[in-house]
């Protein structure tokens, strides 16, 4: 199926986060990484955070048996560029990891349907659109491609700590109080056009 997405993609299999480390001494980066979060050896989602440290510029997109929106939450929370369901159909899997490789998130829609059912029990106010600054807007887009604070602040040529002001501004906007909600609420509310003019 990935040489579906290019066919001179070069893929390496590996069985658990050590060797993946090992992979890597020997590597260019890669484009992307697909992990299980049931991998031996680690604890579910210290293997996300080990990966993410260790291949910061990569997008690492978790697969799993497992769909609970609390577990896909804390795997966006923790920096995944999205969650793939293992149940999820070929064809819409193709569509996400284009989508991860096109600098996007994947969310599977049953998690974007339980937050809009959350959002309507709690009768919260919705906005329409977000009033970001231009540099807000840089600062979100770059949150929402699952890239850490450190990682922004260097894309943006800017300080650590002004990431983190601006983040704190966008989650007041949106309502939310973490990374995780931000990103699910942006496509929830199918503000990612807003957010990318």
């Amino acid at each position: 199926m990935l040489s579906g997405l290019d066919a001179d993609a070069q893929v390496d299999d590996v069985a658990n986060v050590t060797e993946a480390l090992q992979l890597m001494q020997n590597q260019p980066p890669f484009d992307l990484i697909l992990l299980d979060l049931n991998l031996p050896g680690v604890n579910r989602l210290e293997a996300l955070k080990q990966m993410k440290a260790a291949f910061e510029t990569s997008a690492v997109v978790v697969v799993s048996g497992e769909e609970e929106p609390a577990l896909i939450l804390s795997t966006i929370e923790a920096g995944a560029a999205g969650f793939i369901p293992k149940s999820t159909d070929p064809a819409i899997t193709m569509q996400a990891l284009k989508l991860v490789l096109a600098h996007g998130t994947y969310l599977p829609l049953h998690l974007l349907r339980h937050l809009e059912s959350a959002s309507v029990e709690t009768n919260r106010a919705q906005p329409a659109a977000l009033d970001l600054s231009e540099r807000q807007r840089a600062v979100l887009l770059q949150m929402l491609q699952g890239k850490s604070n450190k990682v922004i602040a260097r894309a943006l040529g800017i300080a650590e700590g002004t990431v983190k002001a601006h983040l704190w501004s966008i989650y007041q906007l949106l309502g939310v109080n973490s990374r995780a909600q931000a990103m699910c609420k942006v496509h929830a509310l199918g503000l990612l056009v807003d957010v990318r003019n």
